[in-house]
């Protein structure tokens, strides 16, 4: 707690007279060349590394990114208070908490028909369906890539990476090779697959969202999409063994 209030007081200290001139485009102060500004940015960034940091830290990520945000929006309404434009800060404030309100509500939503699939067993029932059909691990590889690829426009593609994932570590055995390389293209897939719908991931659908681009417009990505999973999948599948997948849970047994 000391190191936060000492950050916010050097923050603070930084609110000069200068730091907060206006530009003259309006009521509103441009603070991007200021002190508050910079300060901003800094904290940003120590949040963002810890962020990354997550693993080796064991500290959740969600700690520092809501006290950095929490340290952000006191620097603004401390500036904005000192120049008599509190409502001004409050809009900004409101715009935001809208737009994360919707954005919340919709991922609920998505989260709830996945959760409803899992719940009725559909990603067992794909499981056991790959395992009757006896494919060899190089089809595995493929079926649930493209499985991956068409999946993520509309469940989201971090979503989409986990369950397929899962699918493929129950039918993978002990086979540590066949996994990781599936396991690399399903991710690959998945994000891909999100870049052409504004539901595959949380930027575009930000994007969408924010009226930036229509959502149509995401449609015309869809080749270039398929080419960025296409081309990486072709090279990983030649180092995927060529085995019968009853083969490979058997050993695993």
């Amino acid at each position: 707690m000391k190191f936060v209030f000492g950050l916010l007081s050097l923050c603070i200290g930084l609110l000069s007279p200068q730091a907060m001139a206006s530009t003259g485009l309006g009521d509103i102060p441009d603070l991007t060349q200021s002190g508050v500004g910079y300060a901003c940015l800094i904290i940003f960034t120590i949040a963002y590394c810890l962020v990354m940091g997550e693993e080796h830290l064991k500290l959740k990520k969600s700690k520092p990114v809501l006290l950095a945000a929490g340290l952000i929006w006191i620097l603004i309404g401390f500036t904005f208070t000192r120049l008599g434009e509190i409502e001004t800060a409050k809009s900004a404030l409101d715009h935001n908490l809208l737009e994360y309100s919707e954005l919340l509500l919709f991922l609920l939503v998505a989260m709830t028909y996945i959760n409803a699939m899992e719940e009725r067993r559909l990603f067992d029932a794909l499981r056991a369906w790959m395992v009757s059909k006896g494919f060899d691990l190089r089809s595995l590889f493929w079926i649930t890539g493209i499985l991956s690829f068409f999946i993520s426009p509309i469940a989201d593609n971090l979503t989409t990476a986990l369950l397929m994932c899962a699918v493929v570590m129950k039918v993978g055995g002990n086979n540590l090779k066949f996994i990781n390389i599936a396991c690399v293209n399903i991710v690959v897939a998945a994000n891909a697959g999100g870049a052409f719908s504004p539901f595959g991931d949380i930027t575009t659908l930000m994007v969408w969202q924010a009226g930036h681009v229509a959502f149509a417009e995401f449609l015309t990505l869809f080749v270039p999409s398929a080419v960025n999973y296409v081309i990486p999948a072709l090279i990983m599948s030649w180092f995927v063994p060529k085995e019968r997948l009853m083969r490979s849970m058997s050993t695993s047994r």
